[in-house]
């Protein structure tokens, strides 16, 4: 990327005028400018103007789905909008029929909301298998040794909060296929940041939110979820807008829409869908395989500076298809080196005993350069 693109992008982001350095994206992402000018105009619609504003709502819903599908390569009607990440999968979850002998596999480092919506059907005599992973690493093999004539459904993070493996979905997917198995993918800490296609990857259910790597606000998620599965997910919850000709409300014609916005019960979080569809233009504007490959450069860098000073990045003999943003290293001072870096305004993560960096690709050497110095310094 151009110095000068890259330069005006920065100009977005008043933390960075503030003296901070935060490369903490994998925890929350801060907001532009552009994202804070569309919260404004909504806040300013709802308090002075309109405030009846439920047609900007459908336009930024419109809109933000129409992105969303561009970067995915997917089509828009196959998006849903939730309120986070457990109650996307506990919709999935909750919507298909188990039987006692039924199994799901997932992995043993995943985050909570990726395992508890799973673990409440054995409820139901329904055996949740964990994969294992090894020093930060799930290997696909390890869930293809676990599949039997009862495995119902695969679930797998696109990228891994704790060590930032970032697994071999394409792999996973033609083993699902092969077995019939239902594939889901939590891609709240890829998307925005690697490349994903919907077309090429045959996954039947993603879910991911807007807080994270896009940079939006809290309480914003969505999945996507193929023609196929719908089909075969009871809808459990319904409202007003689940069904077609919804503001014909006195009509009670329990006929639901044909596309992922049946799952959508009524009103939505027009403000959180206002500001996404705000920060979604930066990754148009700007291409996801270019941030793809600035953040790879980034995690490459920080891998072979780590080292100089000592430390040891958890994936780094790993190939580049298995990496993302997000950097892990071990750290035998990891509490007291967080609290040093807060005081010097440098935001990286604690997670399970190891040092969590994740810079954007709107991040900088200099920032990157920062950060090693000041841990250098303290370690």
């Amino acid at each position: 990327m151009k110095d000068e693109k890259l330069n005006g992008i920065r100009d977005q982001f008043s933390h960075i005028k503030n003296g901070l350095t935060y490369l903490n994206h994998a925890t929350i992402g801060p907001l532009s400018n552009n994202v804070r000018k569309r919260i404004d105009e909504y806040v300013y619609q709802r308090s002075e103007t309109s405030i009846k504003n439920y047609e900007s709502i459908l336009m930024y819903e419109k809109s933000a789905k129409e992105k969303l599908g561009k970067l995915f390569n997917a089509d828009a009607g196959r998006i849903a909008w939730i309120s986070n990440i457990a109650d996307g999968i506990s919709l999935l979850v909750n919507g298909l029929d188990w039987h006692s002998g039924d199994e799901v596999i997932i992995n043993d480092m995943e985050f909570p909301s990726n395992v508890y919506p799973f673990l409440n059907l054995e409820k139901k005599g329904v055996e949740v298998k964990f994969a294992k992973s090894d020093n930060g690493i799930i290997e696909i093999d390890e869930y293809e040794k676990l599949i039997t004539p009862a495995t119902k459904l695969i679930s797998i993070s696109m990228v891994q909060f704790t060590s930032g493996y970032r697994a071999d979905i394409k792999k996973l997917s033609e083993i699902c296929k092969q077995h019939n198995i239902i594939f889901m993918v939590d891609v709240i800490q890829g998307a925005g940041e690697v490349n994903l296609d919907l077309q090429k990857a045959g996954i039947d259910f993603i879910i991911g939110g807007s807080q994270k790597w896009f940079m939006a606000l809290q309480g914003t998620s969505y999945f996507i979820l193929s023609e196929e599965l719908q089909e075969k997910i009871n809808v459990r919850n319904v409202g007003w807008a689940s069904v077609v000709d919804e503001w014909n409300m006195l009509d009670y014609n329990l006929n639901l829409k044909d596309d992922a916005s049946r799952f959508q019960t009524g009103t939505m979080n027009g403000i959180g869908i206002a500001a996404f569809d705000a920060s979604l233009d930066l990754f148009i504007d700007t291409g996801i395989e270019e941030i793809e490959r600035i953040n790879l450069d980034h995690t490459n860098y920080l891998f072979n500076e780590l080292s100089n000073i000592g430390l040891k990045p958890l994936l780094l003999n790993q190939t580049e298809d298995r990496l993302s943003a997000i950097v892990t290293v071990e750290c035998a001072n990891g509490t007291e080196l967080i609290s040093q870096l807060n005081r010097e305004k440098i935001s990286v993560e604690l997670r399970e005993g190891r040092i969590r960096i994740s810079p954007h690709f709107y991040s900088n050497y200099s920032e990157l350069d920062r950060l090693i110095q000041t841990m250098k310094k303290y370690i």
